[in-house]
């Protein structure tokens, strides 16, 4: 943000995803009515966002370490230290990363997602994923797109419903980065827990938020056509590369990384 951009407004009237996420972390960037969602939520739901975000921190190095230095993370959420240009940047120094929410109040922190090596860069646009082309225009004009690109959707899309098309969302997205680019993506299920399904809903429904769970089945067809790495499509604690195996506790987070080929 620079000098002399208006502060941005932010709804304290309704819960935001991005604000129960941060809850859920154990974060105090959030209002009462995320709290009084995240406190109505099992306890599965604050055990599934650590593990959800130490799969991005996993998955997210490995990638660095693979090469890749130009990162798309979409659904960004409230920054929350180690960040992704913080992971990638110890790896790679010159990686470069966008950043992109629809909530207001992480432009009013985005100056945190802005802090990167001398030889990087981060960026950060406001936006929205069901509006995936205007998070493309920004991105070509920061990312090289004749190189490869990594593009993070964490625990993102299962609050896009199916009448907003999330499948279509992310072919947009994926077509429009270059051969080698990679996705990584991780997803809400209630594979594990169907008896939690009508309480987490419901919790999240109140608020005036969108969830929809997907089956295991139905999360790999985010990933339709490329090639997934190995160990595929699996549990949060189950994806690692390169690092101890995480503790398998219980989780509702299906995560996942795949090549465009």
């Amino acid at each position: 943000m620079t000098a002399g951009t208006p502060k941005p407004q932010v709804d304290t009237s309704k819960p935001h995803p991005a604000r129960v996420y941060d809850y859920l972390l154990g974060g105090k960037d959030n209002y009462p009515v995320d709290r009084e969602v995240g406190q109505q939520l099992p306890e599965i739901g604050k055990l599934s966002a650590r593990q959800n975000r130490a799969f991005m921190h996993r998955a997210s190095a490995w990638l660095a370490g693979t090469g890749i230095d130009q990162f798309l993370d979409i659904g960004t959420g409230i920054p929350t230290t180690p960040n992704l240009h913080q992971i990638v940047q110890r790896i790679s120094p010159k990686a470069r990363v966008v950043y992109t929410d629809n909530d207001p109040i992480v432009l009013r922190h985005a100056q945190a997602l802005l802090v990167s090596t001398p030889d990087g860069a981060t960026d950060y646009i406001q936006a929205d994923v069901r509006r995936p082309e205007v998070i493309l225009d920004h991105a070509r004009t920061f990312l090289d797109f004749s190189r490869p690109v990594a593009m993070s959707l964490i625990a993102l899309m299962h609050f896009i419903p199916d009448e907003n098309d999330p499948y279509g969302i992310v072919r947009t997205l994926v077509d429009a980065l270059p051969p080698g680019s990679c996705l990584v993506l991780s997803h809400g299920t209630f594979d594990f827990h169907p008896q939690l399904a009508a309480q987490v809903t419901g919790t999240y429904g109140k608020g005036g938020i969108n969830l929809r769970f997907r089956s295991r089945a139905e999360v790999e067809l985010f990933f339709d056509g490329l090639d997934l790495v190995e160990p595929g499509v699996v549990t949060a604690p189950e994806w690692y590369k390169d690092t101890p195996p995480p503790a398998n506790e219980e989780n509702a987070v299906y995560a996942g990384v795949a090549r465009i080929p």
